[in-house]
């Protein structure tokens, strides 16, 4: 069965609208020409909301780190099988290890580990890694370049 659509009328449609805009109270904008503002002042007030930015991230609280250890991880292992995946093995080892000894619910690998394992590229990955992790109440781990 096909549901009937109810019909409105113009008349209703124009008194509704005309209800809203009564409820609705718009703010008018003064005008202004671009010579009444100065360069300094202009400057100044960018710089304000600036650190009015910078102030509110400042306010917002640390997570609290209930464990931090440091690790030297063998990525020896890797280096078994086709050159071509050296690294890519690393990353899964490293994750494999942290897994292991931090029974994280999720980890997290920061970029300057990553780029640590990849900066000689995918044949030439590190044969050690040392490494600084960290675990807060959440249960959420984070590699860090020790």
């Amino acid at each position: 069965m096909a549901k009937k659509e109810k019909e409105i009328s113009l008349d209703d449609l124009e008194e509704e609208l005309e209800e809203s805009e009564l409820e609705e109270e718009i703010e008018e904008i003064e005008e202004f020409s671009l010579d009444e503002i100065t360069e300094e002042e202009e400057i100044s007030e960018v710089f304000e909301e600036e650190a009015e930015i910078l102030e509110e991230e400042e306010e917002v609280p640390k997570e609290e780190i209930i464990d931090e250890r440091i690790y030297i991880i063998p990525l020896a292992k890797a280096r078994k099988g086709p050159r071509n995946k050296w690294a890519k093995k690393s990353i899964r080892y490293l994750r494999d290890f942290m897994t292991r000894h931090f029974k994280p619910e999720s980890l997290i690998i920061s970029q300057e580990v990553n780029e640590r394992i990849w900066k000689q590229g995918i044949q030439k990955p590190p044969r050690k890694l040392k490494v600084r992790v960290t675990k807060n109440i959440d249960g959420l781990c984070v590699v860090y370049l020790a």
